[in-house]
């Protein structure tokens, strides 16, 4: 019997609409990947990795899916393309980018997919979300609560809350 699988999701963009990008990715994550639990406030961040962008919009998601990793990163990069996604250069701006921060407490490297999400640790703009909607998850490579990183981080982008409206 398949079980259903506990995953942390952080979608972003700062391309387009991006509330609209934000609230049709969590739609349609609703319809093809798994049930959408908990859903953090919407918070602006400035880019990270390369300047002279506009702004990101982020949120984390809790979900319950029965799909494996595999089968959940197709989906999800399938809903990237629908929401105008294209892929050129690494941290470029995009309309909508959703990453998979955990998969329950597996850990997963292959080329393809690593789980948990490899820099999540160092972004703010990917700890504040999720100490919001699971302060007390636990990395499992860490052994560190959401809380624990973040206030260990060193990055000092601001992280501010857009709208606590679509929190859930």
């Amino acid at each position: 019997m398949v079980k259903l699988k506990r995953v942390f999701l952080l979608t972003g963009g700062n391309l387009g609409n991006r509330l609209e990008n934000l609230l049709q990715a969590n739609q349609l994550i609703e319809e093809t990947a798994g049930h959408v639990k908990k859903a953090s406030g919407i918070y602006e961040t400035e880019a990270w990795g390369v300047e002279n962008q506009p702004p990101y919009l982020n949120q984390a998601l809790e979900i319950e899916t029965f799909l494996s990793p595999f089968q959940l990163l197709d989906e999800l990069q399938l809903i990237e393309n629908q929401l105008g996604r294209v892929r050129k250069n690494k941290w470029e701006s995009r309309s909508m980018d959703i990453d998979i921060l955990f998969f329950s407490d597996l850990i997963i490297k292959t080329d393809r997919l690593t789980v948990p999400h490899p820099r999540m640790h160092r972004r703010n703009f990917a700890l504040v979300p999720m100490m919001e909607i699971a302060p007390l998850w636990t990395h499992p490579l860490f052994g560190k609560t959401m809380e624990d990183l973040f206030f260990q981080s060193i990055d000092t982008a601001e992280v501010k809350l857009l709208d606590n409206a679509f929190a859930g």
